[in-house]
């Protein structure tokens, strides 16, 4: 990729800084409720990244609601506002916030929600608003995405040239905007396995974990140590279930599968990709640990699965045992293989990125972590 030079970058709130998506989810699934459907999220790519109104339009006529746009907009909008506070901030969201800011690059918002929606939502994440030397809601421009002309708009209000921003949008009609207003775009799909979407930006990351500054001329970060990125550790914890019978027999490696029964929100919330910390198995002690979180392109599974494969040879099969997982770093985004030989290579690699960092102490403090101990 030839480096372009970006002086400022211009960023989408929803789906692409805050994980909006779970909750849009959840408030649909309770509003069609009331009216005897059921939302099953087939509809997203018909309000991705749309204004209110229409996102709205498009739920009332696909589902033969009765009532009108704005009557179900009024119905629907409180029970928005009440979750704003439950909001996320995407993987990775914060530390390119905080490091654009500290290196003096000038960020725009850009959003097609209104005004008044963009400011309630960034009032519950500490620093953003003072982070952006511009704030555009769809409310302000005569036309929303995919019209660029909120982009335009930003580089107007920022002083610079169209050219010279970086977009990053996660949905189709943002990319498409970005692309109109001439500027570089970097895609991050919020629907998952549909890339093909995003083809008319100029680069697609599968989260901004793996977003690369450099690429445009831009401060890079700094945080990988060693082939890994620091996480702040989350957790996760259920039986170990049978999986698909393919991490011994095909991989020839034996991957502990996790029940992901009742952690869909958890899954939502992080990218798939491959993941390292300690897991723990109460009888047997804490060991190095290497997963994988996603749809594993070269088999295409249906659902996003967890796949740990702990780090330790086992004598015996372990299913039914309560497995915890403390998860501490990033090493890659997920990605298909042309042959079976390479995923088997790669995920080689990733063992011995693992092992090697477990053994720092940034990494092995966690070995110890209470939520090893906590019943």
């Amino acid at each position: 990729m030839t480096t372009k030079l970006i002086s400022c970058v211009i960023l989408d709130l929803d789906g692409t800084l805050l994980n909006t998506d779970g909750v849009v989810g959840k408030v649909l699934k309770v509003m069609l409720s009331k009216y005897g459907k059921e939302w099953d999220g087939r509809e997203t790519l018909k309000v991705l990244g749309k204004t209110p109104f229409e996102s709205a339009a498009a739920v009332v006529q696909d589902y033969g609601l009765p009532c009108s746009t704005t009557e179900f907009i009024s119905q629907i909008s409180p029970l928005f506002y009440e979750q704003q506070c439950n909001i996320k901030a995407l993987p990775g969201a914060n530390r390119l916030i905080k490091h654009l800011k500290s290196h003096g690059v000038p960020m725009a918002l850009a959003s097609n929600s209104p005004r008044e929606s963009i400011e309630a939502k960034l009032s519950y994440h500490d620093g953003w608003k003072n982070s952006f030397s511009v704030i555009i809601g769809g409310d302000e421009v005569r036309t929303g995405k995919p019209s660029p002309e909120i982009f335009l708009e930003a580089a107007r209000r920022l002083s610079v040239e169209p050219s010279s921003c970086l977009v990053i949008e996660d949905s189709p009609l943002g990319v498409t905007a970005g692309k109109a207003a001439g500027m570089e775009v970097v895609a991050v799909p919020s629907l998952p396995k549909q890339s093909h979407l995003y083809t008319a930006a100029d680069e697609v990351i599968s989260s901004l974990l793996d977003l690369q500054l450099n690429n445009w001329g831009l401060p890079p970060f700094e945080d990988w140590v060693e082939g890994t990125l620091p996480l702040d550790r989350w957790h996760i914890a259920g039986p170990v279930v049978k999986g698909f019978g393919r991490g011994s027999k095909v991989l020839g490696i034996p991957t502990a599968n996790l029940s992901t029964e009742g952690y869909s929100d958890l899954l939502q919330e992080h990218p798939a990709g491959v993941y390292f910390g300690w897991a723990g198995l109460s009888a047997r002690g804490v060991f190095k640990m290497v997963m994988s979180i996603g749809w594993n392109p070269y088999f295409n599974n249906k659902e996003k699965t967890i796949e740990p494969w702990l780090l330790h040879d086992f004598d015996e099969d372990f299913y039914g045992e309560e497995l915890r997982l403390v998860i501490v770093g990033y090493i890659r985004p997920e990605a298909n293989f042309p042959t079976l030989e390479s995923l088997i290579a790669k995920i080689h690699e990733d063992r011995k990125f693992a092992e090697r960092a477990l053994d720092l102490p940034l990494y092995s403090r966690y070995k110890n972590d209470s939520y090893f101990r906590s019943s």
